[in-house]
């Protein structure tokens, strides 16, 4: 609970450790912050490590936005080996010999795979087909056709590279699977690769924000302090309401609001407190969309 007696919300970005599946580490915060209402946004494997966004309470409506959001890998690669998952954890199942590298060369792989292009997401994956997720019917042998997706990398920076091994920072659109580049690549550069380790340096908005471990939580426990739910939206455009307008949209109705732009904006009351999302229509009206129970509640009084 929060110093005014209601559910704990907000945002909490956990450091994940190695080995530690998304929802096992989800789980382990649950339970020191006193299992509150708690989902993770955007799943990292056990092998990778960093940012994993933790939206506590009612800050679970924001998911979505975190979600969109671009993100910044540092990941290292393995050259001469291809295993079936793409990474170190699974089986061997090729080789093949690895040409003398340079920059040169490395250069002219890298630049192939920044942009805008389309990719095919890897078996082993948690898409699903036919409610069945893809990674379980790679585990049974099997293999079904995937639709490539847009995607975006906008950078792809080579940091060191070894005689079969490299290691670099990507930053990406959602949905981009950095098994996935490392193939391409390993194929680009005349061989073969998998992916050794990785961790997620960032996700937008929280390029700059600095992570926390589950000691550090563990250290304070329920009293650990979240980052404000509005971090995930501050990229929308904000409309303060008035308090006969806030009272409105708690209730569940449409506000008149002239010159607002078109779309979703965050909406705070008079004082500033955050209350969630809204539609802006053409037609001047600001309809609630995701709002925060505890705050709208006070506008009634």
């Amino acid at each position: 609970m929060d110093p005014d007696g209601q559910p704990r919300c907000g945002i909490l970005l956990l450091d994940k450790p190695l080995g530690l599946s998304s929802n096992v580490a989800l789980q382990r915060v649950r339970a020191l912050l006193g299992r509150p209402k708690a989902g993770h946004t955007g799943s990292l494997d056990p092998l990778a490590t960093g940012m994993l966004p933790i939206c506590v309470g009612e800050a679970t409506k924001l998911a979505g936005a975190l979600l969109a959001g671009a993100k910044g890998y540092t990941v290292q690669m393995r050259l001469g080996e291809r295993t079936d998952t793409g990474d170190a954890e699974g089986q061997v199942i090729e080789r093949a010999a690895v040409p003398p590298l340079d920059h040169a060369l490395i250069e002219a792989a890298l630049a192939t795979y920044r942009g805008p292009q389309l990719q095919v997401p890897p078996m082993y994956s948690a898409l699903k087909r036919d409610g069945q997720p893809l990674y379980k019917l790679a585990r049974q042998g099997l293999s079904v056709e995937r639709a490539p997706r847009e995607i975006d990398i906008k950078v792809l920076e080579l940091l060191d590279f070894t005689v079969d091994s490299l290691r670099a920072r990507v930053e990406c659109s959602k949905g981009t699977y950095i098994r996935t580049l490392v193939e391409q690549l390993g194929s680009a550069l005349g061989s073969v690769a998998h992916v050794t380790s990785l961790r997620r340096d960032f996700v937008e908005p929280f390029r700059d924000v600095p992570m926390c471990t589950l000691e550090q939580i563990a250290a304070m426990a329920a009293d650990f302090p979240l980052l404000p739910s509005d971090l995930a939206v501050g990229h929308l455009p904000l409309l303060r309401l008035s308090p006969a307008q806030s009272r409105a949209i708690s209730f569940g109705q449409a506000v008149e609001s002239a010159g607002v732009p078109l779309g979703e904006l965050r909406l705070y009351d008079a004082s500033g407190r955050f209350l969630g999302l809204a539609l802006a229509s053409a037609d001047g009206r600001v309809a609630p969309a995701r709002l925060f129970a505890a705050a709208i509640a006070r506008c009634r009084n």
